[in-house]
């Protein structure tokens, strides 16, 4: 509802020697002696992180051990906010990222988009689940409702230091429906159902792509939500429930919806490489019905 301008999981299992004792040439028997089955260790979890969002501030913890992690994003805004999540690269630090972004030129190579929660209606909450390596990283909003500014024009940006950990890395979580992001289009590996349900993300296009998940109001269209986007006046004809924010190609997040029967609009906002046209202008827009 905005416009816009592998992990291992580490197994341990103990292997002990069956001891045979030398028979005799008289009874009785040796004793034997066998070891324990091996056995799994239990996965870990995903650590579980909640972040606010605020007109114009993120608001949650400054550092968080590497790993896979769900990211809890809660709105207190009165408007659409998103957690856009970029690592940076080459030892950049979130000053440099400061100092880039204030050229307002092309997105530096050594920023990475990695996903992250998108935007849930305000005083909504949405979630992503994903492997966050060691490294610098930043939250970002570039939701430009109202106004056609994006928030983090507005200092909405915040720096995220992911540690190194030693422990045994999470599973990721078992999906129950995997979408697949190309260009220019969505691909379900099979339908959304009522209920809450576990939805694994991957982009496969060559560019950065994400998904923005809308429940359309009674009665209306995917073509009254586009128009709406363009000139937003009165209520919005559907409400965010959230999805997984820019990720480049490769990146594989999960997010987990407890929806409703009705129809959905999964979108792409972002900007193509080639020509700056949002990508739901090329097709990647897409209506369906949850039963």
């Amino acid at each position: 509802m905005y416009r816009q301008g592998s992990s291992v999981l580490v197994t341990l299992a103990m292997l002990s020697v069956v001891a045979c004792a030398p028979k005799e040439k008289a009874p009785p028997a040796a004793d034997t002696t066998a070891a324990a089955a091996p056995v799994a260790a239990a996965p870990a979890a995903p650590a579980t992180l909640t972040f606010h969002a605020a007109d114009f501030k993120f608001e949650g913890p400054d550092s968080i051990p590497a790993g896979m992690v769900t990211f809890n994003l809660i709105n207190d805004g009165t408007t659409f906010h998103h957690m856009q999540i970029v690592r940076l690269d080459s030892a950049k630090t979130f000053a440099d990222l400061q100092a880039a972004i204030a050229k307002k030129g092309p997105i530096p190579g050594w920023v990475t988009f990695v996903g992250g929660p998108n935007a849930p209606d305000p005083h909504s909450q949405s979630n992503a689940t994903m492997n966050m390596p060691a490294g610098n990283y930043a939250l970002l909003c570039f939701v430009d409702m109202p106004g056609g500014v994006p928030h983090v024009a507005k200092g909405m940006e915040r720096s995220l230091t992911v540690m190194p950990s030693s422990g045994a890395m999470a599973a990721a979580p078992t999906p129950d429906v995997t979408m697949t992001l190309a260009d220019y289009n969505f691909s379900l590996s099979q339908p959304l159902k009522a209920g809450k349900q576990v939805i694994e993300v991957k982009n496969n296009g060559p560019q950065l792509h994400e998904v923005e998940l809308i429940r359309l109001a009674p009665g209306k269209t995917e073509q009254q939500l586009l128009a709406w986007m363009a000139k937003p006046n009165g209520p919005p004809p559907g409400s965010g429930i959230g999805g997984i924010a820019g990720a480049a190609p490769g990146e594989v997040s999960y997010f987990t919806a407890d929806l409703t029967p009705g129809d959905y609009v999964l979108i792409c906002f972002l900007p193509d490489r080639k020509d700056g046209k949002p990508h739901f202008m090329k097709g990647m827009v897409q209506t369906v019905k949850v039963s």
